[in-house]
This record gives C-alpha cells, sequence and structure tokens, in this order.
C-alpha cells in the first residue's frame, strides 16, 4: 500500500482504466465461485441417483459459459491493468528523465552514470511489476479470498475454521520474509548499478583499455563485480526460495486438517458428499490467495525498495534556480562583479574574488596555467554552476534572475570537451538549431575549415560518425563543435581551448576565417596557447583563481609577467617544433 500510495498521481491518471480492470477481475473472481456450487449439485444429484442427461448437459453448458466469460473478463484486466502500468512505467521514465534534465553539474558530479541507468531500468521496471501483476495479486487476494470463505462458511463454519488455523502463522512469517525480501533486493539494486557503470566506462574507454593492455585487469573487475551481482541475488534467492514452499506448505496444513475432519464428518452424515466436495474446491481456490500472499509481498517489497531509490533522486532539487525574467536579444555586455566559486568539498576557492568587464562586441582572452579557474569562470556565466558571492550580468541584468533558455540562448559555447552524438555529421552540427537552411550549414563548415573532409566522407553531411564521434580524429571533432556553435549564431560566442587538437597550420587558418565572426559578436576565447589570444582587444591572466594580469598582447609583453614567461616559452617550442 506504501508503494501504491506514492504513485498515486500515476494512478489517479489511469484510475478509470485500473476501475474497468478490476471489475473484469472481481467479476471473474466471482465467476468461479460458482463453479464448486455447481460441482456440489452435480455429485449430491450422481450421489442420490436424481441425475439424468438433460441435468447434466444443463451443468456442463454452464459450467461451459462460465469458462468462456472468465476468459474474455481475463483478457480485458490484462489489458486495462497490465496495459496500465506499463503506461504507467513510461510515464514515470519520463518523469525521471525530465527530473535529470533540471539538475546541475553538482548533482552529476556525485552521481555515477551507471547508478542512474539502473534506475531508469530495473527500478522502474520493478515498480511496473508492483502496480501491474502486484496489483492483480493484492485483487485476487481480496475478492477470492473474503468471497471464498464466505462460501466455506455456508457450507460449513467448523471446517471452515480448521481451514484458517495457519493463517496467523502465515501472516507472521510473510511479514518477516518480506522485511528480508526488501533489504536484499536494495542490495541486488545497488550491486546492479555498480555492474552497469562499469561496463558503461569500460565500453566508452575501451581505445584506452587496450592501447595500455588492460584487457585482462579490466575483465577480472569485471568478475568480480559480477560475482558479487550474482552472490547477492543468490541470498535474494534463497529468501524468495524458502519463503514460497513454507507458504505451500503452510496453506496445505489446512486442507489436510480439512481433509481429515471432513471426511469425518461426511461418514457421520453431517455433509454431503456434494457439499465437502465443494469445500475443498473452495479451498483449492483458497489456497492460491494464501500462496500469493508471499508473491504480492516478493513484488511490492521489491517495488518499494526500488520506489525508495527513486525516491532519492527525485527529491534531489537543483541548487542553482532558475529566474524568471527574460532576456532580450543580448547586445553582450558582460560582468564579474567580485565573484567567488568554491567546488563542494574543496578547501579553497577555485575563482577568488574575479572582477572583469567584456564590453559588447568585444573580442576577450582568457589564459592562464591548468587549473586556474579559467573554465570555471565561463560555467559560472552559463550558471552551470552558481558562485558563493559576487554578481554576473549580461546587458546589466543579473544572470540569476533570468530564464536559463533566455541565458543559454544567448550564448554559443564550444567546450574544451568535444561531444559528439552517435548520429549523422548534419544532426551533430545543427543540434540547438532547426531553422536552419543547408547553405548556413555549409557556411559554417567552411569557416571551421571541416567542409572538405565532410565533403570525403561516404554519405557526407549524412555519415554516422559512431557513438561520441570515435570515426573522428581530435581535431575534426573539436571543428564540428564550432562549426555547431557557429551555427547557431548567437551574440556571445565561448570557445574553451576550442584549437587544442589542432596542428598550428590549421589553427592559424580557423582563426584567419573565424576573425570577422568574432568581430560581430562579444567573443571570450580561453587558451593556454597565448599565440591564440595575441589579437585579442583585451587579454585576462588567471592565476590560482585571481586575474593577476590584464591588457593587450602587446601591453602584457610589456609588462614582463606571467603572460610574457608563458609566451616566450611557447614561441620557443614553436621554433624547435618548425625546425
Amino acid at each position: 500500500m506504501r508503494v501504491l500510495w506514492r504513485l498515486k498521481k500515476y494512478l489517479l491518471t489511469r484510475r478509470y482504466q485500473y476501475l474497468t480492470g478490476i471489475l473484469c477481475l472481481a467479476a471473474i473472481d466471482l465467476f468461479q465461485l460458482f463453479v464448486p456450487r455447481i460441482l456440489r449439485r452435480v455429485v449430491d444429484s450422481l450421489t442420490y441417483g436424481t441425475a439424468d442427461a438433460a441435468v447434466l448437459g444443463y451443468y456442463f453448458l454452464l459450467i461451459m459459459l462460465i469458462a468462456a466469460g472468465v476468459a474474455v473478463g481475463r483478457f480485458f484486466w490484462r489489458y486495462y491493468i497490465v496495459g496500465s502500468s506499463i503506461q504507467i512505467e513510461r510515464a514515470l521514465r519520463t518523469d525521471f528523465y525530465g527530473h535529470l534534465l533540471t539538475l546541475d553539474n553538482e548533482f552529476y558530479d556525485h552521481h555515477k552514470t551507471g547508478d542512474l541507468m539502473a534506475h531508469s531500468v530495473n527500478d522502474i521496471n520493478a515498480v511496473r511489476m508492483a502496480i501491474g501483476f502486484g496489483f492483480i495479486i493484492l485483487i485476487d487476494i481480496l475478492v477470492l479470498g473474503v468471497a471464498g470463505v464466505v462460501m466455506m462458511l455456508s457450507i460449513s463454519p467448523r471446517l471452515t475454521l480448521y481451514a484458517l488455523i495457519p493463517l496467523p502463522i502465515l501472516t507472521v512469517i510473510s511479514a518477516r520474509f518480506g522485511r528480508m525480501i526488501h533489504r536484499y533486493f536494495e542490495k541486488v539494486q545497488e550491486s546492479f548499478a555498480l555492474l552497469t557503470e562499469r561496463v558503461r566506462e569500460n565500453l566508452a574507454g575501451m581505445r584506452i583499455v587496450k592501447i595500455f593492455a588492460q584487457e585482462e585487469s579490466e575483465e577480472h573487475k569485471f568478475q568480480r563485480l559480477s560475482r558479487d551481482y550474482v552472490d547477492k541475488n543468490k541470498k535474494l534467492i534463497v529468501v524468495w526460495g524458502l519463503f514460497f514452499p513454507l507458504v505451500m506448505f503452510i496453506a496445505a496444513l489446512g486442507e489436510v486438517l480439512v481433509l481429515g475432519l471432513g471426511g469425518g464428518m461426511v461418514i457421520s452424515g453431517e455433509i454431503s458428499i456434494g457439499s465437502f466436495v465443494a469445500f475443498m474446491a473452495y479451498l483449492q481456490i483458497l489456497i492460491w490467495p494464501m500462496m500469493a500472499v508471499g508473491w504480492a509481498i516478493n513484488l511490492f517489497e521489491r517495488g518499494g525498495a526500488s520506489q525508495q531509490r527513486l525516491k532519492r533522486i527525485f527529491e534531489a532539487n537543483p541548487r542553482i534556480e532558475e529566474g524568471d525574467q527574460t532576456l532580450p536579444l543580448a547586445k553582450g555586455r558582460i560582468e564579474f562583479r567580485d565573484v567567488a566559486f568554491r567546488y563542494t568539498n574543496k578547501d579553497r576557492d577555485v575563482i577568488d574574488r574575479v572582477s572583469l568587464i567584456i564590453e559588447p562586441r568585444q573580442m576577450v582572452g582568457i589564459t592562464g596555467p591548468i587549473g586556474c579557474g579559467k573554465t570555471t569562470l565561463v560555467s559560472l556565466l552559463l550558471r552551470l554552476y552558481e558562485p558563493q558571492s559576487g554578481v554576473i550580468t549580461i546587458d546589466g541584468q543579473n544572470i540569476g534572475e533570468l530564464k536559463f533558455d533566455d541565458l543559454r540562448r544567448s550564448v554559443a559555447f564550444v567546450p574544451q570537451d568535444t561531444f559528439l552524438f552517435s548520429n549523422t555529421v548534419e544532426a551533430n552540427i545543427a543540434f540547438g538549431r532547426d531553422d536552419y537552411q543547408f547553405s548556413d550549414l555549409e557556411r559554417a563548415t567552411r569557416i571551421a575549415h571541416i567542409h572538405d573532409e565532410i565533403a570525403a566522407l561516404p554519405d557526407g553531411f549524412k555519415s554516422q560518425i559512431g557513438e561520441r564521434g570515435i570515426t573522428l580524429s581530435g581535431g575534426q571533432k573539436q571543428r564540428l563543435a564550432l562549426a555547431r556553435a557557429l551555427l547557431l549564431d548567437r551574440p556571445i560566442l565561448i570557445l574553451d581551448d576550442a584549437f587544442s587538437s589542432v596542428d598550428a597550420e590549421t589553427e592559424r587558418m580557423i582563426l584567419k576565417s573565424i576573425s570577422a565572426e568574432l568581430k560581430r559578436r562579444t567573443s571570450i576565447i580561453i587558451s593556454h596557447r597565448v599565440f591564440v589570444l595575441q589579437d585579442a582587444d583585451r587579454i585576462f591572466v588567471l592565476d590560482n583563481g585571481r586575474i593577476i594580469e590584464q591588457g593587450s598582447h602587446q601591453d602584457l609583453l610589456a609588462q614582463d609577467g606571467l603572460y610574457r614567461e608563458i609566451y616566450e616559452i611557447q614561441r620557443i617550442e614553436r621554433n624547435l617544433g618548425a625546425g
């Protein structure tokens, strides 16, 4: 009932279907209870010699009609109840996925992909089984159990009392085993999540595994997790394996009592043979609800454990709250005022009281040592993370008060970790924009210097590029990502180390062709290569989360600081490479 209550929102949307299914199920359960009464009359009429062909034919036809009605009703309760549970599963999975989309980066920093996949597959499937077949068994227990006992009481109250003696024992055992099943099933699901994450991680990093010849090592790790998953399942199976036969044994005790005592009552003439046969038939019907208690507990405990795991994810709220203000087409003026940020569980600020202003259509460069906070700075601008203090504005509006869509649709971003979908080249470039012409696509790819390489592919722009762009080189992936950002044509363009995987000559050609694009929008170029930034209107040098230098390329060279030091080192490296 706890599972049903937690899912009331979904159950209420399908209440009419469930009600129809319940009525059909209750009807066929009641139809089945008429069969022993018919058997009672047939046996008594045969015993007392009052039966003839017409009477037997009538009863035969009646049983056949009941069987036909049960068959029809069984189809409809399956269609409405099981069908509704599948629809609820779809709605629950959709809501789960939709909720994941609302959560911020900090949530994903602390939750593994494999665990979330286990939630979206196994846990939701367990919930479906609970509200599908578990619900059906629950109705069976209530209708067949109550109505069966009433029918048995109408034949012999004393025999009914004997038949129900095992019921209290069954209740205690079911409650105890139910708690054990819940506990073990949670452990099984947690183990499955770890196993799923290991498979996902290895498939994603298969090239690295092979390059470092770690196939055997990774296989051992997988076997260890797989063995743990099997061991936890075995413990659950042992509990379930003991539970079901024990329930059957206890239920059979009632049948043995009735057989012994009821036989004596027939011999003494207290009840007729027909009544005894009918009573035994009702007891056989009642044994199913008694055994089904165990099955229902198993399904509902599994569903309850899974629902509890899902509940923890649904209760996770994004720490970054969306604003309610709209942002007209941004002019592109960006300001950071005394902004500080620290990742969770870190002992120091990654961004330490940074203040800067970027004017509209200004090309700005950001550089500095690895780990100095360059990427974090633009992540704050996109509200992927929230600063602990300070204010960030676009065109004078606090980004914390803006709607996410309005903010992010003003920015085209090329991240340093390029992600491509397992789709066509065209679909990857056009991701985020639906109203494009093919000429727009070609123009963006030409500026990014990837057009000719796309044209050389077997199916051109329609070529499939494999999972995460596995068939492309690192430089090709970056240029596709650049073309994707250019196609969006947004007032703010951020390039986060977007040329790190291309050679110097391709980098030079891209910078030359992209210069016109950079001049007509506010551009932020993050790079550890200072030669990429020398045409920027202003360059900010970060170190340990602080801006330690700023100015044009020439100004910074004249300051003889960190920028000059980086420049000299890279100049020597380029000369040595050219030599």
